[in-house]
């Protein structure tokens, strides 16, 4: 299983003071010299972390897999076209939430996610589509001929009894099992932190899990290598 880190809280950090650091450049350096696989960014239309510049500027270093987390917009469409990232993560935005609230909901916008998924192979880009782990988004995934899903792991995550977390586990193992049997292959990521990435690294058939808030949180207290390196 790969580690992917989102350094969007990297630009947070910076954006917080309008400065020129902490630099995301060297943030994704770090990240890869610490051994993750990959790095994972999501410009947003408020800027408010990740901006389209920074992926300009990140792209190239990038020695491992470059993931662009994205809504479904032209601004967006031409940047991932431009940049050609190793893959596309479509997700829902909503302008006044602090994070993304939950997956996609592919099934109520089949042909408009199948367009950009057929416009991006044409560049040869594959797309993943950010959803929760239910039946009817993995068929609409299927549908709209993604070659990957990644399923929301937040419930699970934000869980707050054993029961609770429990089922919710169970759901996203449920539901890599559904994927991968319908020709999809499948991530997972959202809210992971230190003690809750464990269980849903065992489920066999998840081929990366993208993890950035819960990295860089602890990199405050530990550095940045040894967050990557212990997540």
């Amino acid at each position: 299983m790969e580690l992917c880190v989102n350094i969007d809280h990297v630009a947070t950090l910076r954006n917080a003071r309008g400065t020129p650091y902490p630099e995301p450049v060297v943030a994704a350096a770090m990240v890869e010299l610490a051994g993750a696989h990959g790095i994972t960014v999501h410009p947003r239309e408020d800027g408010r972390h990740i901006r389209p510049d920074d992926v300009r500027r990140i792209r190239p270093m990038t020695a491992g897999r470059f993931t662009l987390e994205m809504a479904n917009t032209p601004a967006n469409r031409a940047l991932a076209l431009e940049v050609k990232p190793d893959l596309v993560t479509l997700v829902p935005e909503k302008r006044q939430e602090l994070t993304t609230e939950g997956g996609l909901d592919a099934a109520r916008q089949v042909g408009a996610v199948r367009e950009l998924v057929s416009a991006l192979a044409d560049a040869g880009i594959p797309t993943s589509l950010f959803i929760d782990p239910q039946r009817a988004q993995i068929e609409a995934a299927v549908a709209a001929g993604a070659a990957f899903v990644e399923f929301h792991t937040g419930r699970y995550a934000d869980a707050t009894t054993e029961s609770a977390r429990a089922a919710e586990l169970e759901a996203i193992r449920r539901a890599v099992g559904e994927a991968r049997a319908a020709g999809l292959r499948t991530n997972a990521g959202h809210g992971l932190h230190l003690h809750t990435t464990r269980p849903i690294a065992r489920i066999e058939g998840i081929e990366q899990l993208h993890i950035g808030h819960g990295i860089i949180a602890r990199a405050v207290f530990v550095g940045l290598e040894r967050a990557v390196r212990k997540s």
